[in-house]
């Protein structure tokens, strides 16, 4: 029988998520070309200043940053509600509640809009299940979704649009957004910057793209936000 030292295609979307979770993880320094780290340190100076003043309109009496760095279900999103809830049942209302979401690494497809989980299929990349749990959603299950029932407590709405009619800010890892795009892209064998360039034009309004997820990490807790990792 003859034997082949070829890769299998799932074999190569396995090699490339492995690329893509590693430059994520370590902020694409050695695994990224120095042409490739040259364009990301200039595309992300020149969106320091707005990135920071988007952390400067963080204010309230209590602060507290969400580290998303995986899907965890509802867990990004029951977590900051929770904690309003708790602060409004303890004396302190929405409004002066400070509440950051930062989605990074694995947690960035919750950024982005429906028609971008249709056409990548997020859920599929991401291991995101629709709602019979069985298989990958194929939109975004956390934007504007229904109600959902929490034992003990009732129809409760956690969607992102929900969220940040309380207040709460969301903002996603460029970087990952970087990194991420190019693996599709090479998979896809098209142009990594158009690619990019689309995923932006699909964030979920409201998002702010920061530099990086640990950069965003780092600004919270400057602003006196506690950290919260969602894990």
């Amino acid at each position: 029988m003859k034997t082949t030292d070829q890769p299998t295609p799932n074999q190569r979307r396995d090699f490339l998520k492995q690329i893509a979770t590693g430059a994520a993880v370590l902020g694409a320094g050695s695994l990224l070309s120095a042409p490739l780290q040259s364009s990301a340190a200039g595309h992300l100076a020149s969106d320091v200043s707005e990135a920071d003043a988007w952390f400067d309109k963080v204010k309230g009496k209590h602060k507290i940053v969400f580290d998303v760095i995986e899907p965890k279900g509802i867990f990004p999103f029951a977590w900051p509600k929770i904690f309003l809830a708790t602060n409004g049942a303890t004396g302190t209302a929405e409004k002066d509640c400070g509440v950051v979401v930062i989605l990074r690494h694995n947690g960035i497809p919750y950024a982005m809009n429906n028609d971008l989980w249709a056409k990548y299929k997020f859920g599929e990349m991401f291991k995101v299940m629709g709602e019979d749990g069985k298989t990958p959603a194929t939109s975004n299950p956390f934007w504007q979704p229904k109600p959902m029932t929490i034992p003990g407590v009732g129809d409760v709405n956690i969607g992102i649009n929900d969220l940040q009619e309380s207040g709460v800010k969301f903002c996603v890892c460029d970087m990952a957004l970087t990194v991420y795009s190019a693996v599709t892209a090479m998979g896809m064998k098209q142009d990594p910057a158009t690619i990019k360039k689309e995923w932006l034009a699909g964030l979920l309004p409201g998002v702010q793209p920061v530099p990086s997820g640990v950069w965003a990490v780092g600004r919270a807790q400057e602003h006196g936000c506690a950290y919260c990792f969602v894990g």
